[in-house]
Order: structure tokens, then sequence, then C-alpha cells
């Protein structure tokens, strides 16, 4: 069910993504869906909560990079721009985008952004070795990670693929220089 709402959501949009619509997609009934999340919103944050736990796990699975240097920290910036977009940014944005205008919303989503903000940074940190403590590196880390998401909201409309592999290669070049 929470695999089906995170598909709606980024395939059909917020409006779309009704209780009787994911339930119907899901192929179960909306009682059935309504006996676990009372309301839409709780569906929501049920699959946002879910959304992100998948998001921490494919982080998780990510190779420890092998090698040094420049080729070690592009394939780590790469997989994580990976890791940020796809089809569980696109349900996010439709959320985020909702929770902009919707302060009730707004108040749930934020925690759920900010547990997983700080777990994706620790994850970084790990795979790129990088200095934590450092408040210059905290913020080289921050910013690959905001790429990251820029890049991933850039490819939301039209394949851009291309383009973001030759960001993503200019910014792990920088990087590496700091990181050596």
């Amino acid at each position: 069910m929470l695999e089906t709402t995170i598909r709606c959501l980024a395939t059909h949009g917020w409006e779309v993504s009704t209780v009787g619509f994911i339930a119907a997609e899901a192929g179960i009934s909306r009682g059935a869906v309504q006996h676990h999340y009372r309301t839409r919103e709780d569906l929501i944050l049920g699959a946002l909560e879910h959304m992100f736990a998948s998001r921490v796990a494919m982080l998780d699975a990510l190779p420890e990079p092998s090698g040094s240097g420049p080729a070690r920290v592009h394939a780590v910036v790469a997989d994580l721009v990976e890791a940020v977009g796809g089809e569980l940014f696109r349900a996010a944005l439709q959320v985020w985008t909702v929770a902009a205008a919707d302060p009730e919303l707004r108040a749930a989503v934020v925690p759920l952004e900010k547990h997983f903000a700080r777990e994706v940074h620790r994850r970084a940190v790990r795979l790129l070795r990088a200095d934590d403590s450092d408040p210059a590196m905290r913020g080289l880390i921050q910013a690959t990670l905001d790429l990251a998401r820029g890049l991933a909201l850039a490819d939301v409309l039209t394949d851009d693929s291309r383009r973001r592999a030759r960001v993503v290669r200019a910014w792990s070049t920088q990087l590496a220089t700091v990181l050596a």
C-alpha cells in the first residue's frame, strides 16, 4: 500500500492521489486503507516515512567505493546524486509542494525531512571519508547534497542525464581536490 502511494504520488501527483485512487491502484478497498490510515494525510505521512527509510536503505546499500583520489570521490558523488533522485524524489516533491502552503502538513513533514537529511549527511561523510568536524568540510558535504537535490529537480520534467553527468564530474573534481 505504501509503495503504491509513493508510485501514485510520483506518477499522478497529489491531486489525483486520493485514498480511493490509491486503494484502486493497490487492488484493495478504500475501507482497507482507512483501517490503517484514517485520512489521506495519514497515508501520505506513512508513505513518506516509508519513503525516507527506503532512501536511507538505498544509501546504505551503496557499495564502499574502491580506490582513492578523484575517481573514488566521483563514484561517491555520482552514487549520491542517483540515490537522491528518481521516483522517491518525485513523490516527495509532490508532498513538499502541498506542505509549503499547508501549515499542518508542513509541521508533520519538516521533522521527517530533517531526520532524513541528517541520515543522508552521515552516510555521505562516511562514503567520502570526510572530516565532519571541520565546518568548511561540513559545508561542502551539504553543498554536495544540495547539488544532488537540485539535479534531481532538474530531471523532473526532462531527461537531464548528460548535463547532470558533466556537473557531477566538475563538482566531484573540485571536491576531490579539497579532500586530498
